[in-house]
């Protein structure tokens, strides 16, 4: 299996726990190692045989900027859920960072992996 990945995406949503966290929209950082078979594109050159990662960083920042999560665990596995029900991806890490959380710290955050079910 061939990967392809987005790396430091920025997405912009209202995320935490604490009231003062939820007065404004935040800033994460959001990487993506996405399962695909290459080979078609690379044989055809063609976009329509591969992943489109624009399309993917366009969704995923289309969702994130109208979901109200507390958590970025929820953000991160409804991220994943999204990918793999509308992208033809069998598999997916994902790894979300909320910068300056906790004081002190760069980031924080999660790193999930996730593979389509079979139906």
């Amino acid at each position: 299996m061939d990967i392809i990945f987005i790396h430091e995406l920025l997405i912009e949503t209202t995320i935490g726990v604490h009231p003062w966290e939820r007065d404004r929209c935040r800033t994460l950082r959001l990487d993506l190692e996405l399962g695909a078979d290459i080979h078609p594109a690379a044989a055809t050159d063609r976009l329509e045989n591969t992943l489109d990662y624009q399309a993917v960083a366009q969704r995923v920042s289309d969702f994130a900027a109208a979901s109200d999560f507390q958590l970025v665990e929820t953000l991160a596995e409804r991220i994943a859920e999204l990918l793999l029900q509308e992208f033809t991806i069998p598999w997916l890490r994902l790894t979300l960072h909320k910068p300056g959380v906790p004081l002190g710290a760069k980031a924080a955050g999660v790193m999930i992996e996730r593979r389509r079910r079979s139906s």
